[in-house]
């Protein structure tokens, strides 16, 4: 016990010895501590007050780096403004170099048809050889643009060549004078003239080749002497109807067919209607004065369509009144055939030669693609034969078809005219010898 005591009290006093020295030790620590935290305060304030300094000076500089930037952006937009305008220009030079090489080189080409050379050499440049052309251009066109004489020839219509004197007109337009006639001239290909087609021209020929001035010129005026003028032809009917072909002549034959038809209809109408009023007339006299004997022998002489009818209709008077009346519709139906004669073959003809002219399009138009498939579009004379055709036999067909259409429709109502004139003859016949029976 005493011992467990003991060694407390010696730890209790060891302990307290040791509390002592880490007292001073905490307190030795802390003063350090201390002092170190002072001096990085005053480091941290130095640092900050230096960073503040560098933020500072940076800013300035950025700023002054900003104003550069903007400076030298600027420039730079100038710089390639100018550039560009600079670029521009250069191109135009050069295209305008360009043009006046290719109008120097047209110029030089278009002299030479005239027999005007040019320096084709590089010892010049191009605007003095514009400059020169100008100059030689314009003498030229004071040469062309007058009215000049000079040895030549021409051909006549019959392809014959004659020496000549030539008056040219500026460049557009040339007399000739020969012995062997004289006129206006047109281009025959390949520089050469032809002598114009026109009689009034000689006149002028010679009143331009003696230096007369005139008011008025009967004139061939031509655009270049490359390719030979052809003269227009006026179209005859014949010459029309051959374009159409075939078809043409067929259509043609056809609406002479249907003429002669309708004249031989009109004919036949003429005579079957005439008399009518006075036949009717007659009998009419006679059933009223002497009766149906009388009546038979007065329009005995007489012939026609409505003659045969009133006869029939006299002869079986006496029956009944249907029958009577089924006997004058049947005789009217018997005229009817010669009445209506060549009527329906008329209306047949205006009806097929529209399709027979419609026909002739396609086989024209046929030929054409025919031609383009062989020899292209190049020239157009080639396709005139197939369009020729394809236009003139529709013409044609419509030309036949609407007249004998019309007349055939006239014709046809004439024809009904004078069944209804002779349907109300006899009705009106019927009715006199009935009342006049009644009566007595």
């Amino acid at each position: 016990m005493k011992k467990l005591i003991l060694m407390i009290t010696a730890l209790l006093f060891a302990t307290t010895l040791n509390a002592s020295e880490l007292s001073e030790a905490y307190k030795k620590e802390y003063t350090f501590l201390k002092a170190q935290k002072s001096e990085l305060q005053s480091r941290f304030i130095k640092e900050e007050t230096q960073q503040k300094m560098d933020i500072s000076a940076a800013g300035e500089k950025l700023n002054g780096l900003q104003e550069k930037l903007i400076k030298v952006s600027d420039d730079l937009k100038v710089a390639q403004e100018k550039l560009e305008k600079l670029t521009k220009k250069a191109n135009e030079v050069a295209e305008n170099g360009d043009i006046t090489s290719v109008v120097t080189m047209q110029a030089t080409s278009a002299l030479k048809e005239y027999g005007l050379e040019m320096d084709e050499s590089n010892k010049t440049s191009n605007l003095e050889k514009l400059s020169v052309a100008f100059d030689k251009s314009a003498k030229l066109y004071a040469e062309l643009s007058s009215i000049r004489s000079e040895k030549g020839k021409f051909y006549l219509p019959n392809g014959k060549p004659v020496v000549a004197d030539i008056v040219k007109v500026g460049n557009i337009a040339a007399f000739g004078i020969a012995k062997e006639a004289t006129g206006a001239l047109a281009p025959a290909g390949e520089g050469k003239y032809k002598l114009w087609n026109s009689a009034d021209s000689s006149d002028d020929a010679k009143a331009l080749f003696s230096g007369e001035k005139l008011t008025s010129l009967d004139i061939f005026v031509y655009e270049n002497l490359d390719k030979e003028v052809e003269f227009k032809k006026e179209k005859t009917v014949e010459d029309t109807v051959r374009a159409g072909g075939v078809i043409g002549y067929i259509i043609l034959a056809l609406g002479l067919l249907g003429l002669l038809l309708i004249a031989l209809r009109v004919v036949l109408l003429s005579k079957s209607g005439s008399n009518v009023e006075k036949l009717t007339k007659t009998v009419v006299e006679k059933l009223n004065t002497t009766g149906i004997a009388d009546a038979q022998e007065a329009i005995k002489g007489y012939k026609g369509s409505t003659a045969r009818v009133l006869k029939a209709t006299l002869r079986n008077i006496t029956r009944d009144r249907e029958h009577i009346e089924d006997i004058v519709m049947e005789n009217i139906l018997n005229e009817s055939s010669a009445i209506d004669k060549f009527g329906s073959f008329v209306l047949v003809i205006a009806a097929v030669a529209p399709l027979l002219g419609l026909l002739g399009t396609v086989t024209g138009m046929i030929s054409t693609f025919d031609i383009i498939t062989e020899h292209g579009t190049g020239d157009p004379k080639l396709l005139s034969g197939g369009i020729s055709e394809a236009l003139v036999t529709t013409m044609l067909g419509l030309i036949v078809a609407i007249p004998l259409l019309l007349l055939g429709n006239l014709l046809s109502g004439w024809a009904q005219n004078i069944k209804d004139s002779m349907e109300q003859s006899a009705l009106h016949i019927i009715n006199v010898f009935e009342k006049n029976n009644v009566e007595r």
